[in-house]
């Protein structure tokens, strides 16, 4: 998708998500023909005329200034992580699509994931492909795939890929809706930084031509990465039990996640996941 198109329908999808009682127009008599904000009223809450934002929203202006992005985050009421996702929508120059090296877990990183190793932790690629993972981690999610799949990177498991086209991961999440919302809006953040990545948009039409709901989340337009979480699992060996995923940057590398997967201590939870040690 072309850079002007991702602009704007982020930009389309971000105005109908705003009701004029939001921020503080008032609701006029009639039916309203839009969902959200009209142009008109975008355009006054920012301070910019209608024409040029029009031209912005229909991809037919690429030079907006930083005081334009800042007013209509401000009208949009976006957040952090949705006004950085519009800036790198507005910046990125037209470039082709290239086929990025297989990523690489740094020395330290694979240090760190070793030294963890009776906790689940996983090192995720930006696209979330699994780079690597200890066997708690391999155990507690992904036990039916091979445990030296990540070594090979013709055969890596991606996370998206996996929460949306299989079964058994499908299954997993008893929390499923949530952790996909949180999967795609990551995922959405990472194509606007990288949007000449061959195989992230290889891998956003393969979601996209074969899970309906994939495209829904996608044509949503969310973007917050993913961060920490708890999460409910049904485990096919030890039952129930609820997880904390959080997401640390590994300094070497900032593009890749290193991802913590834990239980709170003394709970029944802690206790499921000490059965899958020996595993």
């Amino acid at each position: 998708m072309a850079r002007s198109q991702q602009l704007s329908e982020f930009l389309r999808a971000r105005r109908a998500r705003v009701r004029p009682a939001d921020v503080g127009l008032p609701e006029l008599p009639g039916v309203r023909r839009v969902a959200g904000l009209r142009r008109e009223e975008l355009s006054h809450l920012a301070g910019v005329s209608v024409s040029y934002y029009t031209r912005l929203e229909q991809g037919r202006s690429t030079n907006a200034s930083d005081g334009v992005l800042n007013a209509l985050a401000t009208a949009l009421r976006l957040d952090e992580h949705e006004h950085a996702h519009l800036r790198d929508l507005a910046s990125q120059r037209l470039r082709p699509l290239r086929r990025p090296p297989a990523e690489r877990v740094d020395p330290l990183t694979r240090d760190l994931l070793r030294s963890v190793g009776h906790t689940p932790a996983l090192v995720l690629g930006r696209r979330g492909d699994v780079l690597a993972w200890t066997p708690l981690a391999h155990a507690l999610l992904a036990g039916h795939l091979s445990p030296t799949a990540p070594d090979r990177p013709e055969d890596r498991p991606n996370l998206s890929r996996m929460l949306f086209l299989d079964p058994h991961t499908r299954e997993l999440y008893a929390d499923w809706e949530r952790k996909a919302r949180a999967v795609v809006g990551n995922l959405r953040q990472v194509a606007g930084r990288h949007p000449d990545d061959a195989l992230l948009a290889s891998l956003v039409g393969e979601l996209t031509m074969m899970s309906p709901e994939f495209a829904t989340l996608w044509n949503d337009h969310r973007v917050k990465p993913c961060e920490a979480d708890a999460y409910r699992l049904r485990h096919p060996v030890v039952g129930d039990l609820t997880v904390t995923q959080q997401v640390l940057l590994p300094a070497r590398s900032p593009e890749q996640s290193f991802v913590l997967v834990t239980t709170e201590e003394g709970s029944t939870s802690q206790d499921a996941m000490a059965l899958l040690r020996p595993y």
